[in-house]
């Protein structure tokens, strides 16, 4: 049986094969009952024949689906035959959702009737897995006698069993045609009591193979190119005696060193020079190991004309029959054989890699059917055919969701592109175009140029696919970026600081408001900055918060070193910034010649006018030059967590609507208090009392609007703006976040020094906890800095990122002076009446969310980095902006 149209061997390898004992009187040896991991088992028996049983003592309960449990469930009443209907509507409900989670099932039925096979082999078929059927023909003395001794079964009389077993002799014969692709039959009772079940992987799943990888597009024929390529990734030819490459030397990996392995999407044949050159090599590549092949549909041509099959010698199929004519029978046979056993597609490194040669939906992965194949093969189209005559197709990798990376090829593309986790590797060697491989998982692409055009293309080869991915043809949006479906509702977001975190829908609905209307162009949003947690608060006379708590907190939590860096009071600013706008339109996909953004903390444009972004951009990118950070890290782009000075640059409509409105209303209200009382005073009145109060507020009320009004001076432009970054988020390839902080600042020192008129250094000491004098020294130099002015201090562990046993230590708190207080508390909060309320404030919702937000944000980099989809990437960011919305003391 071959698998032109259908996957019979694809899955498990088992082609369809009853399977029967001999004559009843010879001593049965124990049977191996061979069942994909992944299938639709169905028990085949009249009723008695153990079927139960049999499912009891070979799977798992969770696996077995029975008829009369669901006659049960739908009728409370196992035996009610009225319930038939409704009972099986139920087992296929099951069953379907089972096989769509990837799960074996097992169905406990007499299904002796054809009617209720073919319901159960329609639900295998609407899950691309296979049926499999394990008859038990025993005689139908054995099941009398067994029903007999089943008071529940009393009213089954000895008809029944004869009807059942007439209808199951009457089907024996016919359950492969039916559709069954394994059938096994156990005829005694020995036979049924000795069996043993044994599981087979699919043929399909390679997931123990876990690289790396070098994974090479369309060939078609250039075998010269395909040489050059496989030299270039670093395999060393290996040639016979005529001079052919019959095999490749894979290299090593220099880390591990384990050997790399080759892995071709197919299309091997047709259109290009020398077809039997490239079978030659790639066939001595997979029969030493060293290499992987999956069929492409021009394979799938070619096998069916090497059979004699009638097909149309065209595009490219009747060069590749003129060459191997040239060649012996023997190496046509090797080469009939080879493309008819390929396996329409790889499952690998743990289901973290798919390989297919027109690509795969996450439901086709590592299944078996026709349909499957078919679209591992072609793809899947829309119907309609483009200027050129050629079909459109639809493009899936634009909706894909799966965790695993699909790569393929199929469709040429003038260079390859992420979308969604998945990446075309056709790049239309023999039009002229490269041949092109991606190193796995590393991410890298390779390629070398065509020696010339070879077959003139139908449509340019830089000519964009109607309704392809990325052109906006049928059923496309932007790839990769979040869309509604993403995000409605309740949501579960996994991290993996700190595993499932949860998205409730009402949170979801106000950061869809913000995300829709305000944010900036999504494709640089790959981070949100977490909210801090404050200090615990301090039981000091006259204050609210203190070092000693912090480093209370950190030393309890087994932190040996904090660093404490000064707080600038201005507003958060993640800073993208990318070398050119070529890094622009390369890595973040934005073409538009911006090449960053300025954000604030919940994703809106820092500032309203876009050439003052494009200044500061400017100026920063220049400076990181200067710096040779570009070269340092090796990276086109840097993300940067900073702070952006004055406060009043972002907040100017706060402070004058609300601080400044506050503080004037005190001042001029108190002020006429206070003189009114010196008046009554002056006449002899006893008011001292009441006039020492007033005179406290309004001091208290002058103290409030000197604290704000040391964060807000007058800017133009960028005159008299300051940025101050504290934090290397992410780079080309690596995330920094969790790197120490002396590394951060020391490499941020350097870059604040190449423009210090704009990049402001941040001030900081790093504290030994059990160091008595460095304790006390970086107090005091707390005290010394919020007494003249400065917000106050974040006190970070010093390696950044630390647990405490599985628990996620704070990765800073933040610990802030008397004075600023006031902005935050109110003029009044040191009154004694005041603070004690305030001492019974609740951290612990703010922890709990710092610590989620501090997770997800370092989830989105990590996804970033990764090259993993955009949407991915959004799907944390937006979570961090969902959860600024729980309801939390904003004075926290």
């Amino acid at each position: 049986m071959t698998n032109d149209t259908t996957d019979a061997t694809d899955s498990t390898g088992a082609t369809s094969a009853t399977e029967t004992t001999g004559s009843a009187q010879a001593t049965p040896a124990a049977r191996t009952l061979t069942i994909p991991e992944l299938s639709l088992v169905v028990l085949i028996g009249v009723t008695g024949s153990g079927k139960s049983t049999f499912a009891r003592n070979h799977f798992k309960p969770t696996q077995i689906i029975s008829s009369d449990a669901c006659r049960g469930v739908v009728s409370d009443d196992e035996n009610d035959q009225a319930s038939t209907a409704d009972a099986f509507a139920l087992v296929h409900h099951i069953a379907g959702v089972r096989l769509r989670r990837g799960l074996l099932t097992v169905i406990d039925a007499t299904s002796v009737q054809r009617p209720a096979r073919a319901a159960l082999i329609n639900v295998a078929r609407a899950h691309d897995v296979l049926p499999v059927a394990i008859v038990l023909d025993l005689p139908e003395g054995v099941c009398r006698d067994r029903n007999a001794h089943r008071p529940e079964r009393a009213m089954v009389g000895p008809h029944v069993i004869s009807r059942q077993r007439k209808d199951l002799k009457a089907s024996l014969h016919g359950l492969e045609r039916e559709g069954f692709r394994k059938v096994h039959v156990l005829r005694s009772v020995e036979e049924v009591e000795q069996a043993v079940i044994e599981y087979e992987k699919a043929y399909n799943d390679k997931r123990e193979l876990t690289g790396p990888f070098d994974i090479v597009g369309d060939v078609h024929g250039c075998r010269a190119e395909l040489e050059s390529l496989l030299v270039q990734l670093g395999y060393t030819l290996v040639r016979d005696g005529q001079g052919r490459p019959i095999d490749a030397l894979p290299p090593a990996d220099p880390e591990t060193g384990v050997a790399r392995t080759a892995v071709f999407v197919g299309d091997l044949v047709d259109r290009g020079p020398d077809t039997p050159g490239v079978l030659r090599l790639v066939m001595g590549m997979v029969e030493a190991g060293h290499a992987l092949c999956v069929p492409g549909n021009h394979e799938n041509k070619l096998v069916r004309a090497l059979g004699g099959r009638k097909v149309q010698h065209t595009h490219g199929l009747a060069e590749s029959l003129e060459q191997l004519g040239r060649e012996d029978e023997e190496f046509r046979k090797q080469v009939a054989e080879f493309c008819r056993a390929l396996i329409s597609h790889y499952v690998l490194d743990g289901g973290r890699l798919v390989v297919a040669h027109a690509g795969l939906k996450e439901a086709y992965q590592g299944r078996a059917s026709g349909r499957v194949r078919s679209f591992a093969l072609y793809g899947e189209t829309t119907g309609e055919t483009d200027e050129y005559g050629l079909p459109v197709r639809y493009p899936w990798a634009n909706e894909y969701r799966g965790k695993a990376v699909v790569v393929y090829g199929h469709t040429p593309v003038p260079r390859p592109n992420w979308v969604n986790n998945t990446i075309c590797l056709d790049t239309g060697c023999v039009f002229g175009g490269e041949l092109t491989a991606l190193r796995y998982p590393e991410r890298e692409l390779v390629a070398v140029p065509a020696e010339q055009v070879w077959y003139e293309p139908v449509r340019p080869l830089n000519a964009v696919e109607s309704g392809g991915v990325g052109s906006g043809g049928v059923g496309n949006r932007e790839p990769g970026v979040l869309d509604l479906g993403d995000v409605f509702g309740r949501r579960t977001v996994e991290s993996r600081l700190m595993g499932n975190l949860v998205v409730r829908e009402e949170n979801a609905a106000a950061a869809l408001e913000v995300m829709s209307r305000f944010a900036v162009d999504p494709r640089w949003l790959i981070y949100l900055p977490p909210t801090m947690a404050p200090v615990a608060t301090s039981p000091r006379e006259g204050f609210l918060e203190h070092p000693e708590q912090a480093f209370g907190y950190f030393r309890e939590s087994g932190v040996g070193t904090v660093v404490c860096q000064e707080k600038h009071m201005g507003s958060r600013a993640v800073v993208i910034v990318a070398r050119d706008e070529a890094t622009a339109a390369d890595r973040f996909g934005v073409d538009d010649g911006s090449y960053g953004v300025v954000v604030t903390r919940t994703g809106r444009p820092f500032f309203d006018d876009q050439a003052l972004t494009a200044a500061l951009l400017d100026r920063l990118r220049r400076a990181i030059g200067d710096t040779g950070l570009w070269d340092e890290l090796a990276t086109n782009w840097l993300a940067l967590d900073c702070e952006l000075l004055p406060w009043s640059a972002k907040a100017m409509g706060l402070l004058r609507d609300q601080y400044a409105a506050v503080g004037a209303a005190a001042r001029s209200s108190l002020g006429v208090a206070v003189d009114l009382l010196g008046r009554a005073a002056a006449r002899g009145l006893d008011v001292a009392d009441i006039q020492a109060a007033q005179s406290k507020r309004l001091d208290d009320a002058r103290s409030f609007t000197a604290a704000y009004g040391r964060y807000c001076w007058p800017t133009s432009g960028l005159d008299g703006v300051q940025l101050a970054p504290f934090q290397i988020l992410a780079a080309e390839g690596a995330v920094y976040a969790t790197r120490d902080h002396s590394w951060h600042l020391d490499r941020l020192d350097r870059l604040c020094a190449a423009d210090s008129q704009l990049l402001r250094r941040t001030d900081r000491r790093v504290v030994e906890l059990d160091d008595a004098r460095q304790v006390t020294e970086a107090t005091a130099w707390w005290e010394r800095m919020t007494e003249s002015g400065g917000e106050g201090m974040v006190v970070k562990p010093h390696a950044a990122l630390v647990r405490d046993g599985r628990r996620i230590v704070q990765p800073g708190v933040k610990c802030r002076g008397p004075e600023y207080l006031r902005i935050i508390y109110g003029p009044e909060y040191l009154e004694p009446r005041n603070l004690a309320r305030l001492r019974g404030r609740f951290l612990g919702r703010k922890q709990s969310l710092a610590l989620r937000e501090y997770a997800l944000g370092l989830e989105a980099l990590e996804r970033f980095v990764a090259h993993e989809p955009l949407y991915r990437v959004h799907e944390s960011v937006f979570a961090v902006l969902a959860l600024e919305s729980e309801p939390v003391d904003p004075r926290l």
